[in-house]
């Protein structure tokens, strides 16, 4: 794993996953990759851009490690790689436990003055 000596993601990594995951186009690409890999032309259809064009979303997706391509005699097909993706999970993982710890704090705030206001309340007679 890409982490630093207190457990924490080296930051290049995740800037390279969260700047790769930024662009719908690249998104839209790693979705189709999660049912099985494809060729460029293959990933290009849905899109109304040029083959170069797709060509340089794939460069940003390899350089991020998100895909990698093999050989498979003239083909070159472009597989989904998980782990940056579980990297960039776990990173939000711990952002995610830290706003449930606040929001059930402020749960039990809200609860403990609904329950005094109760109190205060006037009876009518």
């Amino acid at each position: 794993m890409y982490t630093t000596g207190h457990g924490q993601l080296r930051p290049h990594r995740l800037d390279a996953t969260f700047a790769a995951l930024a662009d719908p186009t690249r998104r839209a690409i790693l979705a189709r990759l999660a049912s099985g890999e494809a060729s460029v032309m293959e990933l290009a259809e849905p899109f109304a851009m040029s083959q170069p064009a797709i060509s340089k979303h794939l460069k940003v997706l390899e350089r991020a490690g998100l895909i990698s391509r093999s050989r498979d005699a003239q083909r070159r097909p472009r597989r989904l790689e998980a782990k940056p993706l579980a990297e960039a999970t776990k990173w939000l993982e711990r952002y995610r436990r830290y706003w449930e710890g606040n929001y059930r704090r402020l749960d039990a705030l809200l609860a403990e003055l609904k329950t005094v206001q109760k109190k205060r309340k006037p009876t009518k007679r």
